[in-house]
């Protein structure tokens, strides 16, 4: 994320920037050959002139040239002359075009650097902002894990009591049925005592062979229910102990209708 998108408003496309200083750093090279070709110009240009001077002073001290070729190295002369000021003010024009071109593209830079180093500013104040922010939020989190960690064990806490209150439910309502069915049949087997005492009789024994039949029906279908009562309510302590989320409710008990 750090300087791989453009900077506008001063890039339109990635490395803009870049693109000018590079351009900045052709121009400074083009400038420092332009000045050794000048200079190299110069030099040559002397050095003809030098040359020329020299065949001037030989042409005036040898009576033997002729006029006419004494004016010709005079026009010449003068013809060199000017090629050698048309170069000049060419190479000069040159320099000052490309002197005018590495100032704007100096002001540019300029520019530039002035505002990435007001954009720089910016940042700053905008990352300490974030860092100041971030710490507050860091605090915060740290805090709200703290409480969801205390509601966390106080939640475990609840559950666990919650699972104890449902074993109990359960184990009282267990042991109340079976209080119940067992005082059914304590009650069915005294009954059943008695008819068996009063069917020692031989007059009375046919007519108390079926009631006593029924009563022992009956007693054996109440020791099923406490049974199947027993294992039903057991399977359900099992299941809350375990952590399973059952319907807490009594066992369905269909009463057996008593003889």
């Amino acid at each position: 994320e750090t300087n791989t998108l453009p900077f506008q408003p001063f890039e339109n496309q990635e490395g803009d920037v870049l693109r000018v200083e590079k351009e900045h750093q052709v121009l400074k090279e083009q400038l420092k050959e332009a000045e050794e070709k000048f200079q190299q110009l110069q030099s040559r240009s002397l050095e003809e002139t030098g040359a020329l001077e020299e065949l001037l002073k030989k042409s005036v001290e040898e009576t033997e040239v002729s006029q006419n070729e004494l004016d010709w190295f005079h026009q010449d002369s003068e013809a060199q002359m000017k090629k050698w000021q048309q170069e000049k003010k060419e190479a000069r024009d040159n320099l000052k075009a490309l002197r005018s071109t590495v100032k704007k593209h100096t002001d540019t830079n300029e520019r530039y650097l002035k505002t990435i180093e007001d954009k720089e500013k910016q940042y700053n104040v905008y990352l300490n902002t974030f860092l100041d922010t971030s710490n507050k939020f860091a605090n915060e989190k740290v805090k709200l894990e703290e409480l969801i960690k205390k509601s966390q064990d106080d939640c475990q806490e609840c559950v666990k009591r919650a699972v104890k209150a449902e074993m109990s439910v359960l184990q009282n309502w267990k042991e109340t049925e079976v209080w119940r069915l067992s005082g059914t049949i304590a009650k069915a087997e005294t009954n059943l005592r008695i008819l068996k005492a009063l069917s020692s009789s031989a007059s009375a024994a046919p007519v108390l062979k079926s009631q006593i039949d029924s009563w022992q029906t009956f007693i054996s279908n109440v020791k099923k229910q406490l049974e199947k009562v027993e294992a039903e309510y057991e399977e359900k302590i099992e299941l809350v102990r375990s952590g399973a989320r059952i319907s807490l409710g009594k066992v369905e008990n269909v009463d057996v209708p008593s003889p």
